[in-house]
């Protein structure tokens, strides 16, 4: 907050999950006080039960920073989802539109026909192979299907083509910061953090989004604190097992965000606290 102060800048979220109406105490979501000294974009944007994903929030940033800069000040891009701040450094997204069809004909070949069935599709129109492709996750298997059939291409051919897509905002200097901690000291303040969740009420604030349709949305209810506690509001899990099982899936989300900084981000500057 101070840093963006002192630089005369407003603040984008790259948090996926601070886009929600309702998911504030799991988020830690900056408050009405917090927003008052500095103007906080691309929050509360939509409601627990509609999805969002990395095209809309590609086109929220620019718009939101077009803005910030028309305004005449700076910007500072502030968050945990590696892939939404990627979206400032490097191309994440393609033009590529999927029809409607093409999505509903490979819904329908991996009921009829399973993953088996989407990866001799695939095969046929890859001779070449599948490329980096995660052959084992049907989600991903489906997606390649989609596009190789929307576009006409091969996935290499795909690939080539969004390595040659420009840089995202190459017109702008750009700063990346890394704040770091012992990991000693960041197991510790997950585990305060956790306990201070539950006693702020966060059972209550799920139960509350659970009856506004959260589970209707992977996304949302997939967000470490609001798995645990959906879990725990459908008999799941048990009362005493939330919090272990809220901390130990935070200090593995934390583990795997410190390698994606290592091998995803270059770095300008670290800084320990």
């Amino acid at each position: 907050m101070s840093y963006a102060e002192a630089r005369d800048a407003e603040i984008i979220s790259c948090d996926a999950s601070l886009v929600y109406r309702g998911m504030d105490i799991g988020t830690a979501k900056p408050g009405i006080a917090e927003r008052a000294r500095v103007p906080h974009h691309l929050i509360d944007l939509c409601e627990v039960n509609e999805p969002y994903d990395i095209v809309s929030y590609v086109q929220d940033a620019r718009r939101a920073v077009d803005g910030i800069i028309s305004r005449g000040k700076s910007v500072v891009i502030t968050g945990g989802s590696g892939f939404y701040l990627k979206s400032f450094l490097a191309p994440v997204v393609d033009n590529l539109i999927v029809p409607p069809e093409v999505r509903e004909n490979v819904a329908e070949l991996f009921q009829r026909r399973g993953l088996p069935g989407l990866l001799r599709e695939l095969g046929r129109l890859n001779p070449d192979g599948f490329e980096n492709l995660d052959t084992k996750n049907p989600r991903r298997v489906m997606r390649a299907l989609e596009r190789c059939l929307a576009s006409g291409k091969t996935l290499m051919a795909l690939q080539a083509d969004f390595a040659n897509r420009p840089e995202p905002y190459a017109d702008f200097a750009k700063k990346v910061i890394l704040l770091e901690r012992d990991k000693e000291q960041v197991d510790e303040r997950i585990h305060l953090r956790t306990e201070a969740m539950i006693s702020d009420g966060l059972v209550e604030e799920v139960r509350e989004l659970r009856r506004l349709g959260i589970e209707e949305n992977p996304s949302a209810a997939s967000a470490i604190g609001y798995r645990e506690s959906l879990a725990f509001l459908r008999g799941e899990l048990n009362r005493v097992d939330l919090v272990p099982a809220i901390v130990q899936n935070t200090i593995h989300l934390a583990k795997k965000q410190r390698t994606w900084f290592r091998t995803q981000v270059s770095v300008t500057e670290r800084v320990r606290l």
